[in-house]
């Protein structure tokens, strides 16, 4: 995990690149009529709230109040109260956005593809929940129905996110991926969500390879031995998906709007990009080699 200096330092840099264009973009829209500086900078915001997806705690408002206003009074000494943060950082979705993609890996040849289920609310409670009115739809997993969004992810071999995209819960899986794939080559393993001879088809005229996994009344597919142990290993991103939500903290119900949600997420992703252990699949130099001579 950062530092919370080397986490300020990252976020700072990015910042002082992206105001002029951010500001500029918020005159020209109208959205501001002027832009005037708050106690507590844009910077310190953001690290803040990617703080709080570092941390152990699971509830923002007892980090806010019970971490950062109390032990770290001396690193922002122009702390305002929680409510004011709260709207503060409702305007931080955008730069969260453009700074989480700065933060992303890169495509080695081996990626792996997967969605998760994040649901902003308690199946009970879907029919009076408002917040996400228009937004969320009710989908199914084999884990059952859930109401929320879905957020697809690639990932490569070093557990490094690549690409993603989030959608309401009732898109298929298939869907959004062919406009994730614009950094993706080589090889792409997903499971039976995936399964689509069009889609292979297509992504094969673009040079990518979608190998996945097939249902049981499907006849067995012949594959090289490499895809197939690649495909036993394609948990790694189950393993992701479970840390996002468990540790990065990127799925609650206690959002009472459509941006603290997009914050939150963005924010969350960031915080794991930033960790300097990932989950990961150790390739010996002969795998890379096999994979440089396939991509190639």
């Amino acid at each position: 995990m950062d530092s919370l200096v080397e986490l300020f330092v990252a976020v700072d840099d990015f910042w002082q690149i992206f105001r002029p264009a951010w500001h500029e973009h918020l005159l020209a829209s109208g959205t501001r009529q002027r832009i005037r500086p708050s106690r507590l900078s844009e910077s310190e915001i953001m690290t803040i709230v990617i703080l709080f997806h570092q941390s152990q705690y699971r509830n923002f408002k007892a980090f806010y109040l019970g971490y950062v206003c109390r032990h770290l009074k001396q690193d922002f000494p122009q702390l305002v109260s929680y409510p004011r943060f709260v709207t503060l950082m409702q305007s931080m979705g955008l730069p969260l956005y453009v700074f989480l993609r700065l933060s992303m890996g890169r495509c080695t040849g081996i990626s792996f593809v997967d969605s998760t289920p994040l649901a902003v609310c308690h199946n009970k409670r879907i029919n009076r929940h408002r917040v996400f009115d228009g937004f969320a739809k009710r989908g199914k997993t084999t884990m059952g129905w859930f109401y929320g969004f879905k957020l697809h992810l690639i990932i490569n071999h070093d557990g490094e996110i690549i690409a993603f995209a989030l959608t309401p819960g009732n898109v298929d899986d298939r869907k959004p991926l062919p406009d994730m794939l614009r950094w993706v080559f080589g090889k792409l393993f997903g499971d039976k969500g995936y399964l689509s001879q069009t889609l292979r088809d297509d992504l094969r005229d673009t040079g990518i390879e979608l190998i996945t996994s097939i249902r049981r009344n499907m006849k067995p597919q012949l594959l090289p031995l490499y895809d197939k142990l690649m495909l036993k290993r394609r948990s790694i991103i189950e393993t992701i998906n479970d840390q996002l939500k468990n540790i990065s903290q990127i799925e609650h119900s206690r959002h009472r709007s459509v941006n603290n949600f997009f914050v939150n997420l963005m924010a969350g992703l960031i915080a794991y990009c930033r960790r300097p252990i990932k989950p990961s699949i150790q390739l010996d130099p002969a795998e890379y080699q096999s994979l440089a001579a396939t991509v190639s």
